[in-house]
């Protein structure tokens, strides 16, 4: 490969592993409509693509198996075959070397050939009743191949089929490498995922040009200020200068925000192009255990900043494979219970508020508390004095203890014990949460709550004796005023009438586990989920708009971050969803 850039190889694997991944998402929809000749024609389109583009790297074991793909693909198009489950596995199988392969390339190596038994099945199908002569109105191979190589050194430096239209997205690639994938995850097949040190970002056409827009504009904002600043200097005392200086920096402040918020929306990315991955995952594991999975996909269109989705990848895959493992019974089971053959996973986003939620639920078994909090006292990691007194709320938080598992034989897939507490940890070092519900027989659902973004935040400042914090705006209800003129310093009440109810009232202090010094002065009436709180504090700072930095190596239990005022004081940012948790870990 040493006559191929690094860019140029990049280019291939973002490209190429995105339509890896949109063919085996339409291979899975292919299973269930065998007929659909649109699924057909869009995955033999991505095999045929995939296949252009090796050639033009000179990736020789690359172009055979999607050639041979493609053969088998292009017979079934055209109607000279019908899709069989056999067909189906040959090319599932196909796309699985293909994946090897972008990871092997990705790493700066020649792919070896495939597997000559995936070879030999992909033309064993094809020679049912196939041939490799051109369907009607089909061009000769050079030709599509020499336009895929167009795609490829065109300007936009993207690999397409030429007969599509390409995204209408531009690839901003920093050279910082992400973080790498574990054990049981799917490889990806784009850099992205770990496989090279560029990291890319697709950035719709729309906001890269806003973010333009804004920077001209804060750049003509800077020129004006110089041109007064000048004038200033030489007639201090002009009124009119000052006005105007003051007019210019709210017009800069304004710009300043907005390119923010641009950029912010700049880092989003809808959930369904990394969830996609997931459906084929969720097939192949329930074919290796017996059982009959489908997958569904529920708030594709939901954003999350970049590096959440890229950090979220090893959780997701341990819970899925969970899901499959644990949850979902065998047809057999499901039958004996009343319950379809197939068993129904979800993975579903949604945003509320400032934060995203992810849910993983299957219609398998369910969690039974008890078991669990046996199984604990098996491995000595609670008495049964402690065990005693869990709820089986709490006693589902026991999966996430190190070590801890209900699986009495170990397998390739689960019962060592190792994965859910790693899942807590990663989801903690995110600012989030996690959080299980289960009922017997009907199913269990974990929930990630996360931050839209680790970038900027809008918030509230507040202050508690000489501590700054940050409260995100989207949380925030109402601004109280907790002194009470002529009544001196009584004591707080517990409650406090609030938009017609009576809702908690709660020292920040008594929250964080510090000393309260002085009655607070001040309270923010902040609503998380379904709870609505005041909390109390020294006294209002006011708005701002924070660049947030996480905290790794000591974070205290509330706190998600922390960010810098114009002052230079560190302002903590409160995490509400932990801080108002009564079942939130120290």
């Amino acid at each position: 490969m040493s006559m191929v850039t690094d860019e140029l190889l990049h280019d291939f694997l973002e490209e190429a592993g995105e339509l890896l991944e949109d063919v085996d998402t339409k291979l899975i929809e292919l299973e269930r409509s065998p007929g659909d000749p649109e699924l057909l024609n869009a995955v033999f389109r991505g095999f045929h693509t995939i296949k252009g583009g090796a050639g033009f790297l000179e990736a020789a074991a690359l172009v055979e198996v999607c050639h041979k793909g493609e053969n088998l693909l292009d017979a079934l198009r055209t109607g000279k075959l019908t899709l069989n489950s056999d067909m189906m596995e040959a090319i599932l199988a196909a796309t699985g070397v293909v994946r090897r392969m972008f990871s092997t390339m990705a790493d700066g190596s020649m792919p070896a050939p495939a597997e000559p038994e995936v070879l030999r099945q992909l033309q064993v199908c094809l020679e049912e009743g196939a041939t490799e002569q051109l369907a009607p109105g089909a061009r000769p191979r050079s030709e599509i191949e020499w336009d895929a190589l167009y795609a490829v050194v065109s300007g936009s430096g993207l690999l397409v089929e030429s007969r599509l239209p390409p995204p209408v997205a531009v690839v901003v690639a920093p050279a910082s490498k992400a973080a790498p994938a574990g054990p049981d995850a799917p490889r990806s097949s784009a850099p992205a995922a770990g496989q090279s040190n560029v990291e890319s970002l697709r950035v719709d056409l729309s906001r890269f040009d806003q973010i333009l827009n804004l920077t001209g504009e804060i750049g003509l904002a800077k020129n004006r200020l110089l041109n007064l600043q000048r004038k200033l200097v030489s007639d201090p005392h002009g009124t009119v200068n000052l006005k105007n200086m003051e007019a210019t920096l709210r017009n800069l402040n304004t710009l300043v925000g907005d390119l923010q918020n641009a950029v912010m929306k700049a880092r989003m990315q809808q959930v369904g192009r990394v969830f996609q991955k997931y459906v084929r995952m969720a097939r192949d594991l329930g074919k290796q255990l017996g059982k009959n999975i489908e997958l569904v996909i529920e708030g594709a269109t939901t954003e999350l900043d970049k590096t959440l989705l890229d950090e979220l990848n090893d959780p997701l895959v341990h819970l899925i494979r969970n899901a499959v493992d644990h949850g979902s019974e065998d047809p057999a089971v499901r039958r004996a219970a009343g319950k379809p053959e197939k068993a129904l996973l979800k993975l579903a986003a949604k945003q509320i508020g400032d934060t995203v939620v992810i849910e993983i639920a299957d219609d398998g078994a369910g969690i039974d508390p008890a078991v669990l909090r046996q199984k604990a006292v098996e491995k000595g990691l609670l008495t049964e004095q402690d065990a005693e007194l869990l709820s089986d709320q709490k006693s589902f938080e026991l999966i996430f203890l190190p070590g801890f598992s209900t699986k009495s034989e170990i397998s390739n897939v689960s019962g060592r014990g190792v994965g859910m507490d790693v899942v807590r940890t990663n989801v903690q070092r995110l600012s989030g949460r996690i959080k299980i519900d289960s009922v017997r027989g009907q199913g269990t659902r974990i929930s990630i709550i996360l931050p839209l973004t680790l970038a900027i935040l809008p918030v509230l400042k507040i202050r508690l004796g000489e501590q700054v914090f940050a409260v995100a705006l989207t949380a925030v209800r109402e601004l109280i005023d907790l002194e009470v003129p002529g009544q001196g310093a009584q004591a707080l009440p517990s409650l406090l009438a609030f938009a017609g109810a009576e809702i908690p009232l709660i020292p920040l202090a008594d929250l964080l586990g510090w000393k309260l010094v002085r009655r607070p002065a001040v309270g923010v009436a902040v609503q998380v989920g379904s709870r609505q709180v005041v909390i109390a504090a020294d006294s209002f700072i006011g708005r701002d708009d924070v660049v947030i930095k996480p905290i790794h190596a000591f974070r205290p239990r509330g706190i998600s971050g922390a960010t810098l005022s114009a002052d230079g004081d560190v302002v903590l940012i409160l995490d509400l969803n932990r801080l108002l948790d009564p079942l939130g870990e120290d």
